[in-house]
This record gives structure tokens, sequence and C-alpha cells, in this order.
């Protein structure tokens, strides 16, 4: 959520737009929006996060993470002990 609050700060200020203009076109209060920035709104709706970077012309996805470390299924795979 960290970065996405960044990005949204980031775009939002590119288009000269304030927090209160922002939250009023998304029927919410300055204070979600800049909890959302700064990451410390304790719980947001994904539909709202959504709805603002399909506002400012993104697409909210989800991709897999990938592990740090490789699981024993990747390690036989590619034949880690030779």
């Amino acid at each position: 959520m960290e970065s996405l609050g960044k990005l949204i700060k980031i775009l939002r200020k590119e288009r000269k737009i304030s927090q209160q203009d922002l939250a009023k076109q998304y029927g919410m209060s300055r204070a979600t929006i800049s909890g959302i920035e700064n990451n410390t709104v304790s719980e947001i709706g994904i539909r709202k996060i959504e709805a603002i970077l399909n506002g400012f012309g993104y697409e909210l996805t989800a991709v897999p993470r990938q592990s740090k470390r490789p699981t024993l299924d990747t390690l036989k795979k590619v034949n880690f002990h030779g």
C-alpha cells in the first residue's frame, strides 16, 4: 500500500490537484487522502484506491510475488546439487 500512496501523491501533485479537491471528487475526506498518501490510514477499501488510480489513467493489477528464497522444487529443477 505504501507504494500506491506515494504514486497517488506524485500523480496528484503533477496535476496540481489539492488533497481537498481529490477527496471531494471521490467522496472522501482530505484526511483520508492524506492517510493514503502517507501510509497512515488503517483501512481503505480497494475500490477507492482503484477509483483514484483509474482517474489518473492507471490500472490496479495484481502480480505474483517473487520469492526471495527458492523453493525445493525450484532447486530440483535447476539441479542445484550438481
